[in-house]
């Protein structure tokens, strides 16, 4: 018997995951988390064999819930499940250690395959998002870019972000007109629209 998890936020969509994949005679949903926030320490009590992960979750982004499961070195596998097949989405998920990235507009039934075979230790991407993923590269924005351009949505001034971020406000404004920069954007709500798209924020 394959024990799943299901980290995802709508409701209806978490119940239909359970439903559809209590069907499955190898497969058993032992616990349901709708928040980013709850899943380490989910994981951490049930010891899930794969672990379904959406991207878009309150108090946690699935990505980053990721980077926490995998650096405690559960054996739980990881699948994202998200409704965002972007490549820049696909290629941190892979680098941050999932095994396998699911569009939720693909049949039940290959998820539960996908399962079974990330539960035998293999890895399963979707073909097509894999060869957009080659053909994009990797997300030219560092680590702390990306922090600095996240953090600005919403539009707050510079001196809000510098207090929330503990950096100076020059430096700031430097990490934000470099990713403007490599966003090819005119401003930081361009540079947040783009690397959304793109997927890597």
């Amino acid at each position: 018997m394959i024990t799943v998890m299901i980290a995802e936020d709508q409701t209806m969509m978490r119940s239909a995951l359970v439903s559809l994949l209590g069907l499955e005679p190898d497969l058993r949903v032992i616990g349901e988390v709708d928040r980013g926030d709850e899943v380490g320490a989910a994981v951490a009590a049930r010891r899930p064999d794969v672990l379904l992960l959406d991207i878009e979750l309150p108090g946690r982004s699935g990505l980053d819930v990721l980077e926490q499961v995998r650096a405690v070195r559960f054996a739980t596998a990881v699948v994202i499940v998200t409704t965002f097949g972007r490549p820049g989405y696909l290629r941190r998920a892979m680098d941050a250690g999932a095994r396998g990235f699911f569009v939720k507009d693909r049949p039940v039934e290959e998820l539960a395959d996908a399962i079974r075979t990330i539960a035998a230790g293999e890895t399963v991407v979707d073909p097509s998002l894999a060869a957009q993923a080659l053909r994009s590269g990797p997300s030219p924005l560092t680590d702390r870019e990306r922090e600095v351009l996240a953090a600005a949505d919403g539009g707050a001034p510079i001196t809000e972000l510098a207090a929330t971020l503990h950096l100076s406000p020059s430096t700031v404004r430097n990490y934000l007109s470099s990713a403007i920069g490599k966003t090819g954007a005119r401003n930081r709500a361009e540079a947040l629209r783009s690397a959304r798209e793109a997927g890597w924020l």
